[in-house]
């Protein structure tokens, strides 16, 4: 309640003072929050080395989100030496009870073979069972597996189906790949105007790929009224966020006279 605000004034010094009683009397939930003030730095300096502390007493105790949490530390090394197979134990553990974060976290270590063999449809398997669970980065992830066929058989049309659960939580790749996948007319029927939808949503968000063929669509008229002063705008943007062919194009139009 401290540490949330509620029916009290926010007050994470308290909230850690609470939680620390919990904890020495080994209350897993407990351990995992303080473990959490300390690797966030709320209430108490920030410090790593406690975090982990903290968070292997939960997850020995078998609390997923410990296991998780004490996976990622293990993974960027932060309070305890960078070690893939202890990152990808961990994640295992939780993940082996249904903690869609590890699931995930999982299967990019099978995609990526650090801490286990590279295996790409073990990592497929994973990935499957977080984006079944709603997780935006694994539905993501599973779209793009099914769209190179990796881990799978290639299908466009399940990729679409998996960009599209994810876009819709608003994850910007998502929906700039949904984008492509109307624009080209894989996986569903070509429409330059969903195209525009999709790329627009995710460029809003500051996607630079989706903001540079925003521009391109304004700029050809494709799926929107021709705009060359929008499309500039876009190319811009993306210019901004550091694509190359946004920057390009922008100078393109400039050199035009466009404003």
């Amino acid at each position: 309640m401290y540490d949330n605000g509620q029916g009290v004034r926010q007050d994470d010094a308290q909230a850690i003072d609470w939680y620390r009683k919990a904890a020495e009397q080994g209350y897993d939930g407990a351990q995992y929050n303080l473990g959490r003030m300390y690797d966030k730095g709320r209430g108490v300096r920030q410090d790593y080395a406690q975090a982990v502390n903290w968070y292997r007493k939960a997850a020995e105790q078998g609390l997923a989100a410990a296991q998780n949490i004490l996976g990622v530390m293990y993974d960027n090394g932060q309070g305890v030496r960078q070690d893939d197979a202890q990152a990808a134990n961990w994640y295992r553990k939780a993940a082996e009870q249904g903690y869609a974060a590890a699931q995930y976290n999982l299967g990019i270590m099978y995609e990526s073979g650090s801490g286990v063999r590279q295996d790409d449809a073990q990592a497929f398997g994973w990935f499957r069972k977080a984006a079944e669970q709603g997780y935006a980065d694994a539905q993501f992830t599973l779209g793009v597996m099914y769209a190179h066929g990796r881990g799978a058989r290639q299908d466009y049309a399940q990729a679409v189906n998996w960009y599209r659960k994810a876009a819709e939580q608003g994850y910007a790749g998502a929906q700039y790949n949904l984008g492509l996948m109307y624009h080209d007319g894989r996986g569903v029927r070509q429409d330059y105007a969903q195209a525009v939808n999709w790329y627009r949503k995710a460029a809003e968000q500051g996607h630079a790929k989706a903001q540079f063929n925003l521009g391109v669509m304004y700029n050809s008229g494709r799926g929107v009224r021709q705009d060359l002063s929008t499309a500039k705008e876009w190319f811009g943007k993306a210019c901004d966020n550091g694509d190359q062919e946004g920057c390009n194009a922008y100078k393109t139009l400039n050199q035009q006279g466009i404003r």
